[in-house]
């Protein structure tokens, strides 16, 4: 398995999906980047798995970025994860048996050295569990997990990214016009991610332009929000939630939404870090009426304007 590329495990993984339309089930791909703590990616977010190979310089780069390779004609950073997440580089005797996880992630197609691959694993999302909030802000982890009674860390790439890959301003910056702000306004707006850089990014966006939100880290919690709100009267409009979550992804959580009456007119923008067109094409299946790529914040912004129009007109 290791070396080809893994658009066969993403077709079998989402062809099983499509049966009950928002299935927990998800591949993970167990790594190492120290020599007793398991780490993991969904497959989702990778496009192929090859062995170290030479790398040329990149002058000015940031520390954790190794150099670049050519992979299929294409030339890629790659970045030293280990190192990047605060654990000992991997060295130059170590390369041999480092793998590169190419991944498709955030606009941005890059390379991350770990130092050896363990396995490719169905994961049900309901067995992950939050990170303890002991670990502090700067933990790489959207959440943990336990794989053979051994721990597993799912590491935060929107977090790594932004250490390494600043986001420029104007990509979280969104420009109204006052009618614009005003159509957005009145609405009741929940923004749902793991992530806490998604989070900040989501957030500052619509803090930007004075847009009043909600704003949670679990799919279950926002399920939670949603149901009270509805009870209240005042149901959920506008629905913006990451795809890859702990306990209740994105898929399931706009399932649920659509398939409870008293939820099932929020305009649900799934807003993910997959460059993927599976992602965009299940998000559609599970009654999604949008998904985007994080993060531009224009983008956003056309998005939940289109579901605002949508809800004026209803």
């Amino acid at each position: 398995m290791l070396g080809l590329n893994l658009s066969l495990i993403k077709h079998l993984c989402v062809g099983k999906n499509m049966k009950s339309k928002a299935s927990q089930s998800q591949g993970l791909l167990l790594f190492r980047l120290s020599h007793t703590q398991l780490f993991a990616l969904g497959t989702l977010k990778i496009r192929e798995l090859v062995p170290f190979s030479k790398l040329s310089a990149i002058p000015q780069s940031h520390p954790a970025i190794l150099g670049a390779a050519t992979v299929r004609g294409h030339t890629i950073p790659i970045i030293d994860m280990a190192s990047a997440v605060g654990y000992a580089p991997i060295t130059e005797q170590e390369f041999a048996n480092a793998y590169i996880i190419i991944t498709d992630c955030q606009r941005m197609v890059m390379g991350f050295l770990v130092r050896s691959i363990d396995k490719i694993i169905e994961c049900n999302w309901r067995d992950i569990e939050s990170p303890p909030d002991n670990l502090g802000k700067n933990a790489f982890l959207t959440g943990v997990t336990r794989v053979d009674d051994k721990l597993v860390q799912l590491l935060d790439v929107e977090l790594l990214l932004s250490k390494i890959f600043p986001t420029s301003p104007e990509s979280t910056r969104a420009i109204l016009t006052d009618v614009q702000r005003e159509i957005l306004k009145p609405l009741n707006i929940l923004l749902v991610d793991d992530s806490m850089v998604a989070r900040k990014q989501l957030s500052d966006a619509l803090d930007s332009i004075n847009i009043p939100y909600l704003v949670t880290s679990d799919g279950r919690e926002a399920l939670s929000i949603m149901e009270e709100a509805a009870k209240e009267g005042r149901p959920v409009d506008l629905l913006v939630s990451d795809i890859e979550m702990p306990g209740l992804d994105g898929y399931e959580l706009a399932f649920e939404v659509k398939n409870t009456p008293a939820l099932a007119d929020a305009y649900i923008i799934l807003h993910t870090s997959l460059s993927s067109e599976i992602s965009v094409s299940q998000a559609h299946q599970v009654g999604a009426n949008e998904a985007l790529t994080k993060f531009d914040a224009h983008e956003l912004i056309e998005a939940m304007l289109r579901g605002a129009k949508r809800h004026q007109a209803s």
